[in-house]
């Protein structure tokens, strides 16, 4: 099983870029199906991005399409999210996730993931 920690969160203006990093701990890395969640104050978490192990299959929730993009380096162990075009409603933490392939694999649900990183903050001011 990986250990997860996410890193590169700040604060930042609207229209500014970010790059978070999740670096995962564990010699299996290159299985998992990583994906990342925020939550903001007050509301559910939800779902931004996930990515299959060689990033062939992937998926972005409706408010960051276009915006950021998730990524992988199976050999560092670490996965990705770059956030151009920062809006003030991003300001969450973030999470990072991994879940083990299945012969039905849900990107989107937080119940199929079971390895959770402590999150990292992102604020963006307007």
């Amino acid at each position: 099983q990986v250990q997860l920690v996410e890193s590169g969160g700040g604060l930042v203006q609207a229209g500014d870029s970010l790059r978070l990093s999740c670096a995962a701990s564990g010699r299996t890395f290159s299985m998992y199906i990583m994906a990342w969640f925020r939550q903001a104050p007050g509301k559910e978490r939800e779902f931004v991005a996930a990515l299959n192990w060689d990033g062939l299959n992937w998926d972005y929730g409706d408010s960051v399409k276009g915006r950021f993009t998730i990524s992988r380096d199976n050999a560092k162990s670490t996965v990705y999210l770059q956030m151009n075009s920062l809006k003030p409603e991003d300001t969450a933490v973030y999470y990072c996730a991994a879940q083990l392939p299945k012969s039905y694999n849900d990107f989107r649900a937080q119940s199929a993931y079971g390895t959770w990183g402590q999150g990292t903050q992102v604020t963006v001011s307007s």
